[in-house]
């Protein structure tokens, strides 16, 4: 069973970044699709990114564009996210998820598409 820990999480004040780390336990990760989510209290799971096995494709959804991006280090079993010019209204816990493509460059931004999925790390943005 494939483990991931996130890091990366914590305070920042509106305007600030932050990157997320995802470690995977094993090397199933590189060949699997990625991806980032986040759930605010009281509110659903959300999708945020999505990268493909070998980082070809990449998907992010409209309320990060151009603040957001996702990107992997298969050498280190590693998927990031990296936030710039965070809002209050992103504040939540972020979790990654990782689904076995079979080194297709597929991808998929549905919760439930994935296999596996860290703890979460949470980032609190202050105004």
């Amino acid at each position: 069973q494939v483990h991931l820990l996130e890091s990366g999480g914590g305070l920042v004040q509106a305007g600030g970044s932050l990157r997320l780390s995802c470690v995977a336990s094993e090397h199933t990760f590189g060949s699997s699709a990625m991806g980032w989510f986040r759930q605010a209290p009281g509110k659903e799971r959300e999708f945020v990114a999505t990268i493909s096995w070998s980082a070809v494709r990449t998907y992010v959804a409209d309320f990060v564009k151009g603040r957001f991006t996702i990107s992997r280090d298969n050498a280190k079993n590693t998927v990031y996210l990296q936030m710039f010019s965070l809002k209050p209204e992103d504040t939540a816990v972020y979790y990654c998820a990782g689904k076995r493509t079979a080194y297709s460059d597929g991808y998929s931004y549905t919760a439930g598409e994935y296999d596996y999925w860290g703890q979460g790390t949470p980032v609190t943005v202050s105004s």
